[in-house]
């Protein structure tokens, strides 16, 4: 016969058991019931997966830039009496459930298609925003799909950790600063607004990366805008001015140190001087007055390029008081510097005449036209009932061209140079002006 004890224990065992068959019958209703009541059979459906909602695609990921509206997308097929619910993942916030918008943020809303397309809108998208969003079908196991949506934004320049223009002393070291946000992080780079190369570390580069752009003792040619331009890929890329201005004493170069004119020219004398802050320029005389401009005698010109200047002092009609020393003076806070020029009298050019000489053309032509006249003269001179002359004609050697010297070159070149003397050319010279006499006799005396 069982004690108290084992039949207490037995009594505990029949009541767990109870308890347990009444918890699985309660179980089997609610499931049989709830398939029923989304359209399944339980002794037919239930075992089969097609019979279930699924999706019909995975939900995409979505980037978008602040500001703007997303859209996420989720798509059900054979959703029949089950219902979608769209959750943030990461706090496990439910935004919907079906067609009711449970959050309390105005920047989400709902629409669907169908019953089978769900999507969640959000508008004017922040930073707090990104991260993995959920939707759910309340099937039971739970069934569900995640989409990023991802939140980027353009870069911004952080001007409280920015540097700001700024005024350094020639050969000091000088550091400029940029600092900006955005997202992905913005990458920095330096780079001159006249696009000139920046010397940097020894060398003439284009570009200089990074936030900080550290210069070793800057000189004037480091002197200009810089810019700082932050891009991360997703636009518009932004860019900050930053003018950088190194002041040195003035520095003075002359380009000629002498000059020379006449009297009566206008001589202009020359001077470039480099300085910041700029520096203020005038001309002076040998004596040490300050020549002012304006006047019939001089005119001083002055043209800025950034530190360099140029000046230039004209002197009108140079007199005899005018020469002497002049001094191109250049000042500012730092410094004061001026150079010499020294005008000297030079002599006055003086005028050159020019003669004509006749060419061998003209000289021809000229002989033509005697030939000519010499023709006409004869014909005058010729008897018009026989044709023969008169008696007081004169000849000119025009008739004699036939005996002249063959070997003497009557053109205007030079004559030709011949070589020594010998007993022939002697005696040739001896006979040819004997024949030459001798044709003219004879000639003269067949006219008689």
């Amino acid at each position: 016969m069982p004690t108290s004890g084992h039949t207490l224990v037995h009594a505990t065992i029949l009541l767990y058991t109870a308890c347990c068959m009444l918890l699985l019958d309660v179980a089997s209703g609610r499931r049989i019931r709830n398939l029923e009541s989304n359209g399944l059979s339980a002794l037919g459906d239930f075992n089969h997966e097609s019979a279930f909602p699924r999706f019909a695609e995975p939900i995409p990921n979505v980037t978008v830039t602040i500001g703007r509206d997303a859209l996420l997308a989720c798509v059900v097929e054979n959703l029949r009496g089950f219902k979608v619910a769209w959750v943030r993942v990461d706090t496990q916030t439910i935004l919907s459930i079906h067609h009711n918008v449970i959050t309390q943020n105005a920047r989400i809303s709902l629409s669907y298609n169908d019953h089978r397309s769900w999507y969640l809108h959000i508008k004017n998208v922040q930073e707090s925003d990104r991260g993995w969003y959920m939707c759910q079908i309340n099937t039971d196991p739970m069934r569900s799909r995640q989409g990023y949506l991802q939140v980027v934004v353009p870069p911004s320049i952080v001007d409280k950790d920015t540097s700001t223009d700024m005024v350094v002393l020639e050969s000091t070291n000088v550091s400029l600063t940029c600092k900006a946000n955005g997202y992905p992080e913005p990458y920095v780079m330096w780079r001159r607004e006249d696009g000139e190369d920046i010397r940097y570390n020894g060398e003439n580069v284009n570009v200089v990366d990074g936030e900080v752009l550290f210069i070793t003792k800057v000189s004037r040619l480091h002197m200009a805008v810089y810019l700082c331009i932050a891009s991360n890929g997703v636009p518009p890329s932004i860019s900050k001015r930053i003018q950088l201005r190194v002041q040195f004493p003035p520095m003075l170069t002359i380009p000629n140190q002498l000059e020379g004119a006449y009297i009566g020219q206008d001589v202009a004398l020359e001077c470039h001087t480099e300085a910041y802050p700029t520096s203020i320029n005038y001309w002076t005389t040998e004596k040490g007055d300050m020549i002012i401009s304006g006047s019939d005698k001089y005119e001083a010109v002055s043209m800025d390029n950034g530190y360099n200047k140029y000046m230039m002092l004209k002197i009108r009609s140079v007199s005899a008081y005018d020469f002497g020393s002049y001094r191109c003076v250049a000042k500012n806070s730092l410094g004061e510097t001026d150079g010499v020029i020294k005008l000297e009298e030079i002599p006055a050019p003086t005028t050159v005449r020019t003669t004509t000489v006749p060419t061998a053309t003209a000289i021809t032509k000229n002989k033509e036209r005697s030939r000519v006249r010499g023709k006409q003269w004869r014909d005058r001179s010729t008897s018009p009932e026989n044709g023969t002359p008169s008696e007081n004609q004169v000849f000119t050697d025009y008739e004699l061209k036939d005996w002249r010297d063959p070997d003497y070159d009557y053109t205007l070149s030079p004559p030709p140079v011949r070589g020594p003397p010998s007993a022939y050319n002697g005696t040739a010279s001896v006979i040819r002006p004997l024949l030459l006499c001798a044709a003219t006799a004879l000639l003269l005396a067949g006219l008689r």
